[in-house]
C-alpha cells in the first residue's frame, strides 16, 4: 500500500530576494552620499603661475594711434566754387603757399558795396564837420551884433537917465531905453549859451558819423578778407591732408577743404581701460611701440570722461622716432603709474576686473589636484596683481579661465 507523503515549504527564495533588495538599497545609499567626480582639466591648457615675494613695477596699456602735435584746419571763409587746384593730398606745402582758387560773383559785388558805403560815410563826415563848423561861426557872428546891440542900448539908458534927473528927456522915454537895455542883455544871454551848446553839441555829432565811417570800415575789410580768402593758401608749412575737392564742386561757408600737419612732431593717443585709467596722472613716463621700435615719452593730457569703455590719454613722444613713424599709424602704449616695494605677487588672472575678493584654484602638493581658495587681490599691474590674502609665497595657482569648472571646489589636472 502506497504511502501519501506531502513536500515540504522552502523559505531559502524568498530570504535571497529579501536581501537583495537590502543589498541594493545600501548600495543606493552609499552612491548618494559619495562626492560628486572632480572634473578634469588637461595641464597644457590651463597657465600655472607661482606666488612671488618682491618689487613690481605697476603698469597700465592701451592701444592707440600717432596723430600730429599741431594740426591747422583749412576753412572755407564763404561759399565758393572751386575753380582751380594747384597741389594735391599728401604734398609738402610751404607757408603762404597757394593750395587752391575759388570764386564767387556775389561776393565781389558785396564787397564793392561795403567799399562804396565807406565812401559815401566818409563824405558825410566832411560834410558834417563843414556844417557845424559854418553854423557855429554863424552863431559867433549872432553873438557879436548882440554885443554891440547891448552895448549900445546900455550906453543910451544911462544916458537916458541922467538926462532925465536934468529935465531934458521925459521919463517915458528914458524908461523905454532901459527896458530896450534890459532886453538885449537877455538877448546876449540866450544867443552865448546857444553858441556854448552848439559847441558842446559838436564833439558827439562828428564822434557819431566818425564811429558809422569805422563801423563801415570794418565790414567792408571783413568782406575784402572773404575776398582774398577765395585765394586759399596754406597757413603754416607741413604736409597736406584730406584734399578731396574737385574742380567745379561748390563749397559751403565753413567747409574744411583740407588740413596742414607736421609729421615730424606727433604724439600717441592711447585708449586706456576707465578700470586702469584712475591711476594714470599728468607727467607719468611712458613707453609707446610702433612695432618698428619704442619711444619714450611722458602723458600730457587726461581726458576727464570716458567713451566707449576706455580713457584717452595724451603721451608726448620726447626720444627720436623710428622710420615708418608717420600719423594714423596704430600704436600700443604702456604708462608707468607705482613702483610696489616688496610684496607678494602673481601673473594676473584671465577674469580679474581689479582689486577686490575673488576665488582661485590653488595646486596642492602632488600637483595633480587643485582646490578653490578665497583670496583678495590688491593693486595691479599689466601683467601682475598683488596677493594682500589668501595665499603665501610660493603656492601654484592657476590663472587660465576653467569656463565651467570656476565653479567646482576641486579639479583634476591630468
Amino acid at each position: 500500500m502506497d504511502i501519501v507523503r506531502t513536500p515540504q515549504k522552502s523559505y531559502k527564495k524568498p530570504a535571497l530576494i529579501a536581501g537583495g533588495v537590502t543589498l541594493l538599497a545600501a548600495v543606493t545609499l552609499a552612491l548618494t552620499r559619495l562626492d560628486p567626480a572632480m572634473p578634469t582639466v588637461d595641464r597644457a591648457t590651463v597657465l600655472i603661475d607661482t606666488v612671488q615675494r618682491g618689487d613690481v613695477v605697476r603698469e597700465v596699456r592701451g592701444p592707440g594711434t600717432l596723430v600730429p602735435e599741431q594740426i591747422r584746419w583749412i576753412t572755407a571763409q564763404a561759399s565758393a566754387r572751386v575753380e582751380r587746384l594747384h597741389v594735391e593730398s599728401g604734398q609738402k606745402v610751404g607757408s603762404g603757399e597757394l593750395l587752391l582758387e575759388l570764386s564767387n560773383p556775389d561776393l565781389q559785388i558785396q564787397t564793392m558795396q561795403a567799399e562804396q558805403q565807406v565812401r559815401q560815410a566818409e563824405i558825410d563826415l566832411i560834410n558834417l564837420r563843414t556844417n557845424l563848423r559854418s553854423a557855429i561861426l554863424t552863431q559867433e557872428g549872432t553873438v557879436a551884433s548882440t554885443r554891440t546891440q547891448w552895448v549900445s542900448s546900455t550906453q543910451e539908458a544911462r544916458a537916458a537917465d541922467s538926462l532925465v534927473r536934468l529935465g531934458l528927456v521925459p521919463a517915458f522915454e528914458a524908461a523905454n531905453r532901459k527896458a530896450s537895455a534890459e532886453e538885449f542883455t537877455t538877448r546876449l544871454r540866450v544867443e552865448q549859451e546857444r553858441l556854448a551848446l552848439m559847441r558842446a553839441a559838436i564833439d558827439s555829432q562828428i564822434a557819431v558819423q566818425a564811429s558809422r565811417v569805422t563801423q563801415l570800415a570794418a565790414i567792408a575789410q571783413n568782406q575784402q578778407a572773404r575776398l582774398r580768402s577765395l585765394q586759399v593758401r596754406a597757413p603754416d608749412g607741413g604736409v597736406l591732408q584730406e584734399l578731396t575737392l574737385q574742380l567745379g564742386q561748390w563749397v559751403p561757408e565753413g567747409t574744411a577743404l583740407a588740413k596742414v600737419v607736421q609729421p615730424g612732431r606727433l604724439k600717441a593717443v592711447l585708449r586706456i581701460p576707465e578700470s586702469q585709467a584712475k591711476d594714470v596722472q599728468l607727467g607719468q613716463t611712458a613707453s609707446v611701440d610702433t612695432r618698428n621700435g619704442l619711444v619714450t615719452g611722458r602723458v600730457i593730457r587726461k581726458d576727464p570722461s570716458a567713451q566707449g569703455g576706455s580713457v584717452t590719454i595724451d603721451v608726448a613722444l620726447e626720444g627720436p622716432l623710428p622710420a615708418g613713424a608717420v600719423p594714423d599709424l596704430s600704436v600700443d602704449g604702456t604708462i608707468v603709474i607705482d613702483k610696489l616695494s616688496n610684496v607678494l605677487y602673481a601673473g594676473r588672472p584671465a577674469l580679474s576686473v581689479g582689486s577686490g575678493n575673488a576665488a582661485l584654484f590653488k595646486l596642492e602638493a602632488d600637483g595633480r589636484t587643485a582646490v578653490r581658495v578665497p583670496v583678495v587681490l590688491g593693486r595691479s599691474s599689466v601683467n601682475t596683481i598683488e596677493i594682500v590674502n589668501g595665499l603665501s609665497q610660493g603656492d601654484r595657482i592657476i590663472l587660465s579661465d576653467l569656463g565651467s569648472n570656476a565653479n567646482a571646489e576641486r579639479i583634476r589636472i591630468k
